[in-house]
């Protein structure tokens, strides 16, 4: 699919380096395959993560939801057309995890890990789609 880089009013967005394009499909591809075993393991319900969510008051049935919500949002982030809803969909998923380490007091690597994965979630998006380069109040490359 071509994009018009060519915007109706007098901005014109600049397509992304091919280093800032591969650079944001690894990236994206990472997450896509963490969040694919992630939800996968939860939906299987695997003794091991049952276990580990036992302390958080997640049983089988409740993570087996939670593992089809993240395997849904990560598809709308594997799909180009719906890469932003799925971001937005993953900040949401991902803000939810942060708030049950932060809620049970669990080490601030564990936390800070979960960040993480938000702040790789749009990057990923942001390195290789120029419209949401055009709206990010970030400027780069020397413009003033």
């Amino acid at each position: 699919m071509e994009i018009n880089y060519e915007s109706k009013s007098s901005t014109v967005l600049q397509p992304p380096s091919k280093a800032a394009k591969w650079t944001g499909r690894v990236i994206s591809a990472l997450i896509i395959l963490f969040m694919l075993q992630d939800a996968v393991l939860k939906i299987i319900k695997l003794p091991v993560i049952l276990k580990y969510c036992e302390k958080y008051g997640l049983d089988g049935p409740m993570l087996q939801g939670i593992g089809i919500t993240l395997l849904t949002c990560t598809i709308f982030y594997a799909i180009p057309m719906t890469t932003v809803l799925g971001a937005i969909l993953l900040t949401g998923y991902l803000g939810g995890a942060i708030l049950l380490h932060v809620r049970f007091h669990d080490p601030i690597f564990d936390i800070f890990f979960v960040f993480l994965f938000g702040v790789l979630v749009w990057l990923g998006v942001f390195l290789r789609e120029p419209r949401l380069r055009a709206i990010l109040p970030c400027r780069c490359g020397g413009e003033k």
